[in-house]
């Protein structure tokens, strides 16, 4: 066991531990801007949906329900535009950190093939690569790999941390990229719905992939658009091979969505008001801290879309974590995400509109 965990990097979130405790010993209390997780109610008719569905005593499929199928491949078609998405293109997991993490091994990788990803990214692609002995190769532009040896490649847009946007007309050079060099191609959607200053597009758009899912798969959560965090609610969507040779595997494993929470995602993913009125906190949260950190003297780059706001005093970002901190505000360092974010901070929208205004006041 200390084998596997040994290719494994320190835990980053434990590093944060004592400005936490500095933070939280504020006279107002801590606000806590850090880890991103939601903290505003699941919808009521999610709830209804998973209390309905609570005697559920029988095992659930892998592959999940007809009528989950029916809501994942409708949502897909509506609000993504993959006009060509049927059943075999979709594939329910549980929550999709498990997905990222354990991806590549589920895949087959190992010594020799490369794991590619954007050079400031969510930690745990890195992580997948470790877990499976492949080597985690970074980016700034994927059509500048070497193309040699690399088996799968992650997008992520938006991004998280930075929030950036991958525009349209690139999506299409870099799918069309992919699949000349046979490589296979997964893209991190999760913040899809959250674009502020550009609208974020899919891999599966008819316009970017051409109506074919061959070679391409995204990734979808409903953490942040639904508050479903805890119900560990998420799916992939695409290359119909490649997911069919996935749930084969995920099978035997067991990996399974609990009965209740694909009725709750059926719910979730039928429903367009709940995700309007989220994003209306979130925009709201936005603006305020926005400004507050302008004020402050913070400058914000891209951030165009997502759950955050990348911002930079021009300083080493635990510098920026420990002044923040003095004030009982607790966000992410920058360097969580990559050595290039060693003078960032990662500040998520996700604390209530009380906890907000208390850390508006105190940049004041």
């Amino acid at each position: 066991m200390a084998a596997v965990s040994a290719r494994l990097p320190a835990f980053p979130w434990d590093k944060l531990e004592p400005y936490k405790k500095a933070a939280a010993a504020h006279p107002d209390g801590l606000v806590d801007l850090s880890v991103g997780t939601p903290v505003d109610p699941v919808p009521q008719l999610v709830q209804d949906a998973l209390v309905a569905a609570a005697d559920s005593p029988g095992y659930p499929t892998v592959w999940g329900t007809a009528a989950l199928r029916d809501a994942i491949t409708g949502w897909l078609r509506g609000r993504l535009g993959a006009s060509a998405a049927g059943h075999r293109n979709v594939l329910p997991v549980v929550g999709s950190k498990e997905l990222v993490a354990w991806l590549p091994t589920q895949l087959g990788l190992g010594a020799g093939d490369k794991v590619a990803y954007p050079r400031l990214a969510y930690p745990t692609y890195e992580v997948g690569a470790r877990l499976c002995g492949a080597e985690a190769v970074v980016y700034d532009d994927p059509m500048d790999l070497d193309p040699a040896g690399v088996k799968l490649l992650w997008l992520n847009s938006p991004s998280n941390p930075t929030g950036k946007v991958i525009p349209k007309e690139d999506l299409v050079r870099i799918v069309a990229w992919a699949r000349e060099h046979g490589i296979l191609l997964f893209s991190d959607e999760c913040y899809l719905e959250l674009g502020w200053e550009a609208e974020p597009v899919s891999v599966l758009h008819d316009d970017v992939c051409g109506g074919s899912y061959e070679g391409i798969v995204a990734v979808h959560s409903l953490s942040k658009r639904s508050n479903l965090a805890g119900y560990r609610a998420a799916f992939i969507a695409g290359d119909a091979e490649v997911l069919g040779e996935l749930l084969e595997i995920r099978k035997h494993g067991g990996m399974m969505t609990p009965a209740p929470v694909q009725a709750a995602t059926v719910a979730a993913l039928g429903d367009d008001a709940h995700v309007a009125e989220q994003r209306g906190r979130y925009a709201a949260r936005r603006g305020a801290l926005r400004a507050a950190l302008e004020a402050h003297g913070f400058r914000v780059e891209h951030s165009e879309a997502s759950l955050y706001l990348w911002v930079t005093r021009d300083e080493p970002c635990w510098e920026t974590v420990a002044h923040l901190a003095e004030l009982g505000i607790l966000v992410a360092p920058g360097d969580f995400y990559g050595a290039a974010g060693a003078e960032f901070v990662r500040v998520a929208l996700t604390a209530t509109d009380e906890r907000v205004e208390a850390a508006v006041k105190r940049l004041a």
